[in-house]
C-alpha cells in the first residue's frame, strides 16, 4: 500500500505491506498536515514509521470513525481520569511515536476508534483531531460565556480554538496575520479588531512575540492559555510578573467520557460543517506528498490545512 514516511527531512511516498495484527483495520479516507508534522520533519524527529496523526476513514464493519491517536497504559492515575498524555509509563501517540494514518490503511486499538455522527462527511472528519486540541485548550483555560476573548493566531489551530467558542456561544476576536486567515475568521464568526483588554487571551502561535502580545492584551489577573506549541524557549518580561496572569498551557486532549475532547469534537464538526470551509483550503491524493507539505509549510500563499484525499 502507498504511505508516507520521512527520509532525511523530507516527506516521501513509500510502498509498505498492509498493516496486520492487532486491532481494528481502518481504511483511510482523509489525513491531514499538522503544523507540529513540518516542525518535527525539520528537527529530524520522524524515525522509520508512516506519520500522520490526523485521520478518519472506515472501519472493517463498515463503521465511519475518526481516529484518537493518543493513548497511554490504561491502568495508572493518569489514565484513569483521561489523561493519557501524562501517563505514567509514557504516551503513545500514533504518527509521531509510531505508524500513523497517512497510509491506505491503518490498524488502530479498539479504544481509540470515534464513531462520526450520522451524516459526517469522513472526506472532512480528519478536522476532529484538532478541533480537540481546541476543545482541550478552551476547557483548560476554563473560558466560560461572558469572558472578553482574544485569540492570536489564525491558522488551524486558532481557527478551530474560534470555531469552538462559537460553538459554545461565546463571543470572541481574532487577530490574524494574512488577508485569507482573516476571510476564515470571519467565516467563523470572529470580530477581527481587537481592543482594550481581554479576560483571556488564547495564544494560537507558539512563540516568543506571541506570547508578549498576548501579555499586552490581557488584563491584569486574567488568563492566557497556549494552545500553541513553543518550539524553543521563551523569556518572560516584568510586564508579566506585574499583571499576575495564570499561564495555562494545554496539549493534547481527554480522553474518556463523558468529558472526551473527541465526542464535542466529532459534534461541533457535525453542526457547523462550514468549519472545513474556513479551516481547509487544499487538497492533495497521497502520490502529491511533496506539493502537499511544501504548500502547507507556505502559509503565505493561502494555506491553512492541507488534506490527503485516500481512499
Amino acid at each position: 500500500m502507498k504511505a508516507v514516511k520521512v527520509n532525511n527531512k523530507k516527506p516521501v511516498l513509500v510502498d509498505v505491506p498492509e498493516p496486520s495484527g492487532d486491532g481494528v483495520k481502518v481504511k483511510v479516507v482523509s489525513s491531514s498536515i499538522c503544523g507540529s508534522d513540518i516542525h518535527m520533519m525539520e528537527m529530524g524527529f520522524f524515525g522509520d514509521h508512516i506519520i500522520g496523526h490526523e485521520f478518519a476513514g472506515i472501519a472493517e464493519d463498515g463503521r465511519a470513525v475518526a481516529i484518537e491517536p493518543l493513548g497511554g497504559c490504561g491502568q495508572c492515575g493518569y489514565c484513569d481520569e483521561g489523561q493519557a498524555i501524562h501517563c505514567e509509563s509514557g504516551f503513545s501517540l500514533m504518527g509521531v511515536l509510531g505508524d500513523g494514518g497517512m497510509a491506505e490503511y491503518v490498524h488502530v486499538p479498539a479504544s481509540h476508534l470515534i464513531a462520526l455522527p450520522t451524516g459526517l462527511d469522513v472526506r472532512i472528519a480528519s478536522l476532529i483531531e484538532p478541533l480537540a486540541v481546541a476543545v482541550h485548550g478552551v476547557d483548560r483555560a476554563r473560558v466560560r460565556e461572558g469572558d472578553r476573548v482574544l485569540i492570536i493566531g489564525a491558522g488551524p489551530i486558532g481557527l478551530a480554538v474560534g470555531a469552538v467558542l462559537r460553538a459554545r456561544g461565546i463571543r470572541y476576536d481574532m487577530i490574524a496575520r494574512y488577508d485569507h486567515q482573516q476571510r476564515s475568521a470571519e467565516l467563523l464568526g470572529a470580530g477581527l479588531t481587537a481592543s482594550g483588554h481581554y479576560d483571556v487571551v488564547m495564544d494560537a502561535v507558539g512563540s516568543a512575540g506571541s506570547l508578549k502580545d498576548s501579555v499586552e492584551w490581557l488584563k491584569s489577573l486574567g488568563r492566557i492559555g497556549l494552545v500553541g506549541i513553543f518550539w524553543e524557549p521563551v523569556a518572560l518580561d516584568p510586564a508579566f510578573c506585574g499583571k499576575e496572569p495564570e499561564l495555562i498551557p494545554s496539549a493534547g486532549y481527554h480522553c474518556k467520557s463523558p468529558s472526551r475532547s473527541f465526542d464535542e469534537a466529532g459534534s461541533i464538526l457535525h453542526r457547523y460543517p462550514d468549519i472545513a470551509k474556513a479551516l481547509v483550503t487544499h487538497r492533495f491524493p497521497l502520490d502529491g506528498v511533496t506539493e502537499a507539505f511544501a504548500t502547507a509549510a507556505d502559509r503565505s500563499a493561502g494555506a491553512i490545512k492541507v488534506v490527503f484525499d485516500i481512499g
